[in-house]
């Protein structure tokens, strides 16, 4: 390996990326079940926070919780493209099949997110800022800090919702202790 190699795979980008991509994998892998899709949304979202690696303030909160800021967006887009009729597959046309392997191991990473799909359908009923601190703070474990960071809010508020989405889970029995 080269010194420019090295410098590569040890970049602060690379480090987020080793350290955050299941967690972006698993974030996807609760939205839909197609594992070439998971896997296209989870290129999208490494792809624009490549692009935007100038607007990453590390002052201003952890690249995981910035990482996430990008997937929920991603997410959104292709969510409002698939409800106005448009495939995501036409939007990323061209982009190589995944082998076989890989669809077999995104599967499983699907498979595994089975129990957090559920708990985001029985969130469904909820505001939107209190099932999105449920997801990234129960599901994806980031801390109530990053989760806010995330959806632009304080960490007060945000721990406010999450109380208030428990209490309501818990009432309606979807949630345990």
């Amino acid at each position: 390996m080269n010194t420019t190699d090295h410098h590569a795979a040890t970049s602060p980008f690379a480090v987020a990326y080793r350290d955050n991509v299941g967690e972006i994998t698993s974030f996807f892998a609760r939205r839909v079940d197609e594992p070439q899709l998971v896997a296209d949304l989870v290129s999208e979202t490494f792809v624009e926070a490549i692009g935007s690696l100038t607007t990453f303030d590390p002052a201003r909160g952890t690249a995981r919780a910035w990482l996430f800021a990008i997937a929920r967006r991603v997410f959104a887009r292709w969510y409002a493209a698939e409800l106005e009729g448009r495939r995501l597959a036409e939007r990323l046309a061209g982009l190589p099949e995944l082998h076989e392997d890989e669809l077999e191991d995104l599967a499983r990473k699907i498979d595994a997110q089975a129990d957090g799909r559920r708990l985001l359908a029985r969130c469904a009923g909820l505001p939107d800022l209190e099932r999105s601190a449920v997801e990234l703070v129960d599901l994806a474990g980031l801390t109530p800090r990053e989760a806010a960071q995330t959806l632009g809010t304080s960490p007060g508020a945000l721990r406010v919702r999450l109380h208030r989405a428990h209490a309501r889970l818990r009432r309606e029995g979807a949630l345990h202790d």
